[in-house]
């Protein structure tokens, strides 16, 4: 019952909005009653932080040099754009939809950009950055300046952009760059 509930509210909570799309749409798009729903999800606050939750998806692991894993995730950020389905990031979106509404999504956001930040951190200190920890930063706002981009040009090349910005700061920090990864 969770999964049928969660594979609509992710459909429909993406691709139309979290305030747009009530209970009721959820529960008739999983074909079962707002009641089955809300024994499950005991609220709209606790399904949206199921769904972004879901959302969470572990970065695949990789035996790609450090360096070439941060400029892959810009390659991986172009693929999503290419798909043609992209309604920018469902974090900022429920921040941004919800506002004030729901504590519950900002601290979920915020615990998920922070982990791709420490993430991008762990491969730059990897990499040996001269300031990992300023660089990821950096890198991290490129990442989300691409996805912003994106929304409003509708150009599958800010990734690319942004990846080659991403190059020259690494360069810039004194990360090795093998070759083949620019």
């Amino acid at each position: 019952m969770a999964e049928r509930i969660m594979q609509a509210a992710d459909r429909l909570f993406y691709l139309k909005g979290i305030r747009a799309v009530g209970v009721d749409t959820v529960a008739a798009e999983a074909g079962i009653s707002k009641r089955s729903l809300y024994d499950t999800f005991p609220s709209k606050d606790a399904l949206v932080a199921a769904y972004l939750r879901q959302r969470i998806q572990p970065l695949p692991a990789s035996d790609q040099p450090a360096a070439a894993q941060v400029l892959g995730l810009f390659d991986q950020l172009h693929a999503r754009f290419r798909n043609g389905d992209f309604r920018g990031c469902p974090f900022v979106n429920a921040v941004t939809e919800l506002a004030d509404d729901c504590e519950a999504a900002r601290a979920i956001a915020l615990d998920y950009k922070e982990a791709r930040r420490r993430h991008i951190l762990s491969l730059l200190t990897a990499a040996g950055a001269s300031d990992p920890d300023g660089l990821a930063s950096q890198i991290a706002l490129l990442f989300e300046g691409a996805i912003a981009s994106m929304l409003v040009r509708q150009d599958p090349a800010v990734a690319v952009q942004a990846r080659d910005a991403a190059w020259v700061l690494m360069q810039a920090g004194g990360v090795t760059i093998e070759a083949g990864a620019a």
